[in-house]
């Protein structure tokens, strides 16, 4: 019928010696714009509902000037939207997956099955687990639930994070607009 939809990030290069944000490589592009841990912890985080900077700083413990960096990163980069929403008398943002930022969500489970992996927390803790609401199931890297063999769309997934709290929580959704940042 027509092209595919594309979602295209407006990325910038960090700087001039790396310049991945400009060549054809698109690991090296993606890896621009999400390689460190504080922007992937924000996505983990938006993907788990937090939209407001404190959420964020209060989950997340990290400096308010790196939180903003990486905020307005993202916002630039079309993978969050900032909305103005009322405190009182003042006016604050909260910050919004857009479907740029939504369709990071195997990247994200595939992060989560790596760590579980490879990597072990300094004290005991139960795993983080993607479970399908329908079943109970472990949706595995894929998106497919490991019990019942469907795959599980987004409004379906939700993850425990035990550490955080006995019950799973669902995804947030993306936003419908891309406005107003």
């Amino acid at each position: 019928m027509g092209e595919p939809t594309s979602y295209t990030c407006n990325m910038q290069a960090r700087s001039s010696v790396t310049g991945h944000a400009t060549r054809p490589c698109p690991i090296g592009r993606a890896g621009d714009l999400l390689g460190d841990r504080w922007t992937l912890l924000i996505l983990r985080d938006a993907t788990n509902g937090i939209t407001r900077f404190d959420g964020f700083k209060e989950s997340l413990g990290i400096a308010d000037n790196i939180l903003a960096a990486r905020l307005r990163r993202l916002v630039d980069a079309g993978v969050l939207v900032k909305v103005p929403y009322r405190d009182g008398n003042r006016t604050r943002h909260e910050y919004l997956l857009t479907q740029a930022g939504a369709d990071l969500l195997p990247l994200l489970r595939a992060l989560a099955d790596w760590g579980t992996r490879y990597t072990a927390p300094a004290a005991e803790a139960a795993p983080m687990r993607m479970l399908h609401a329908g079943c109970g199931g472990e949706v595995n890297v894929a998106g497919v639930c490991g019990s019942c063999g469907l795959s599980v769309p987004r409004e379906e997934e939700v993850w425990l994070r035990p550490w955080r709290s006995a019950d799973p929580a669902p995804l947030a959704p993306p936003t419908v607009s891309v406005s107003g940042s």
